[in-house]
């Protein structure tokens, strides 16, 4: 593998019964960029991050995370990885702090590091003042926000974000996109799922437009325009989805 590339899929697929829900996914993602996944819902863009995160077996096909077949090897992999799944994954019963303690012992850090990290984690996404307060009081926004700080305490190489801003409101949608431009600053590499068409290209440095589990088209927001017309400037990357897969994003 190349070191520029730190995750690849080789002919990824998954079936249930006779329906194909991913279909030969054969993706490459660049150390350093935020790639965006870009589809509908149905399209199979959870089901591919649950493959990529080796949290479903893909029927056929692999993953080669930093230049290793990740289910050989995850134990080593898995504490590069920070996955913020599309399904909240905290606990209401417990304080905010005791949230992110949970989730980031899992990746064996103790101590004083321990105490370090789900210190970090709040402040970065604005919880600090809400950390001995129980999950189960926070709004929806809040939710998110502090999924996201359970998943980023061990300091991952990799962050993918399946769909984090779904039913939220625009503060904290804003707030969330500009927490993931900030983490790949900070030298994180992104791969973001969503069905918002502005917010992948508020973020994307490259989309791969996703439909019926397979890849239609994959580039950057300029190269996927300049596929359906010369003048890049007099399209919109909306009328490019609609063009190459003859759906509306309005429409889900």
């Amino acid at each position: 593998m190349s070191e520029n590339i730190i995750l690849r899929t080789k002919d990824l697929t998954k079936k249930y019964d006779n329906r194909v829900v991913v279909d030969n996914l054969n993706l490459e993602i660049k150390r350093g960029e935020v790639f965006g996944l870009l589809g509908p819902n149905g399209a199979g863009k959870s089901t591919t991050m649950n493959m990529i995160c080796d949290i479903v077996k893909p029927t056929l096909g692999s993953v080669e995370f930093m230049g290793k077949d990740f289910r050989k090897h995850r134990k080593e992999l898995v504490k590069k990885l920070g996955y913020i799944p599309q399904d909240l994954a905290i606990h209401g019963n417990l304080k905010a702090w005791e949230n992110v303690e949970l989730f980031t012992s899992l990746y064996g850090i103790r101590g004083a590091e321990l105490k370090t990290a789900i210190d970090e984690s709040l402040e970065y996404v604005g919880l600090s003042e809400r950390r001995n307060d129980y999950a189960k009081s926070f709004s929806g926004g809040m939710k998110r926000r502090l999924n996201i700080a359970c998943a980023i305490g061990h300091h991952p190489e990799l962050l993918i974000f399946d769909e984090p801003t779904v039913g939220i409101d625009p503060q904290s949608r804003n707030f969330i996109l500009s927490k993931i431009k900030e983490s790949n600053q900070n030298g994180a590499t992104v791969i973001y799922t969503s069905h918002y068409m502005e917010e992948v290209e508020a973020i994307c440095t490259r989309i791969a437009i996703m439909d019926n589990g397979r890849i239609i088209a994959c580039g950057t927001s300029q190269e996927l325009k300049k596929l359906v017309t010369k003048d890049a400037e007099d399209i919109s990357l909306e009328e490019v989805f609609l063009t190459l897969t003859g759906k509306k994003l309005r429409d889900y």
